[in-house]
């Protein structure tokens, strides 16, 4: 996926006559830029070496040398469908939204951000990098947290709808001891479909399209757009449940594989632990062990990092730092074109969308 090329930010678009500003006044500035910038960095770099330190690395060769290489394959092929379909997450929030940035930037831009998210959390990636990047792409602060907001909401009721679906129909057994057991789970599939399909309801027939919370207004998506959410959504998770189905050698059936890796997601939310080191594993062994020995299980949990979480991370790390120097290059080149930074700003109004 090529990398964009982003424009100045809009303060740097001054007319003719407009004042420089003062670099004296804040003489600290670039080297506090250029210190934040280091310490991202080595905050990538502390985050590939305290993952590889958990890992041994006998143990990585290993299980990878002993999948066939066609489970490998496959496993890439399915990370790379999912990091594509979510790429296209943002798509829908221009469409909600009406700006007219181009297809190949949103996806770039919701790919880079995706990769942070996972391994990073979501206030970095999610939100962090999101914010930066489609700044400097001319979207104002507004209109990025809408698409943001519409891009979680897209992951999260589609998250709604399967797991409702996986937990109602085909829940894990859970092991004794835990707070709740299959029949409580049961009952909250059933709850988590009925929001999912109430949230779809609300806006095929809700009258009131339009709400103001704190000064923001809320503007209710079509029925197809918000069926559209709730598939892709859905299908990403089953996506990433089919990478660790395939490693784990399809000797546990899909079905049961979903909805721990769906658990496993929400234990990693709650815990707030960064690419939810330990939290993912210990749920699947917990859950897993009386079905396949944990040895293989975590084997196979590794290469489901490198795969869907190291791998990705070094991608777009390229591709971050390939955005951020045309980014510099262009700022040095001087102003950008009359109109270059407003047309990514424009909205369609909501009749036409």
């Amino acid at each position: 996926m090529n990398a964009p090329r982003l424009r100045h930010p809009p303060a740097r678009q001054r007319g003719p006559g407009a004042k420089k500003p003062k670099l004296s006044a804040r003489p600290w500035w670039p080297w506090l830029k250029r210190g934040a910038t280091g310490l991202f960095f080595g905050l990538i770099a502390w985050l590939l070496i305290s993952q590889a330190r958990t890992i041994d690395r006998g143990e990585v060769l290993t299980s990878l040398e002993a999948y066939p290489l066609a489970s490998v394959g496959l496993a890439a092929l399915l990370a790379a469908a999912s990091f594509l379909l979510y790429s296209c997450f943002d798509l829908l929030g221009r469409r909600y939204t009406g700006h007219t940035l181009g297809t190949a930037t949103v996806m770039t831009v919701t790919f880079v951000s995706y990769v942070f998210n996972l391994n990073l959390g979501s206030l970095v990636g999610g939100v962090g990098f999101r914010y930066r990047l489609y700044s400097r792409l001319g979207l104002g602060t507004g209109l990025i947290t809408r698409v943001m907001t519409f891009s979680m909401l897209t992951n999260w009721m589609g998250y709604l709808l399967l797991g409702g679906l996986v937990f109602a129909l085909m829940p894990p057994a859970l092991p004794e001891g835990w707070a709740i057991g299959t029949g409580h789970l049961r009952l909250i599939g059933i709850g988590l479909v009925l929001v999912a399909l109430g949230y779809v309801a609300l806006c095929a027939f809700a009258r009131q399209r339009q709400w103001t919370v704190r000064a923001h207004e809320i503007d209710l998506p079509s029925a197809r757009l918000a069926a559209l959410q709730l598939t892709m959504g859905a299908s990403n998770w089953l996506l990433m449940s089919g990478i660790v189905f395939v490693l784990l050698q399809q000797r546990i059936e899909f079905p049961l594989v979903v909805s721990v890796l769906l658990l496993a997601a929400v234990a990693g939310v709650i815990t707030h632990i960064p690419a939810g080191l330990g939290v993912l594993e210990a749920v699947f062994v917990a859950l897993l062990s009386y079905k396949m020995p944990q040895p293989a299980i975590l084997a196979a949990l590794v290469a489901y990092r490198v795969v869907y979480y190291l791998a990705p991370l070094c991608v777009a790390t390229v591709v971050y730092v390939v955005m951020e120097a045309r980014a510099r290059k262009l700022a040095a080149s001087g102003p950008a074109p009359t109109g270059a930074g407003t047309r990514a700003q424009t909205v369609r109004p909501a009749s036409q969308r």
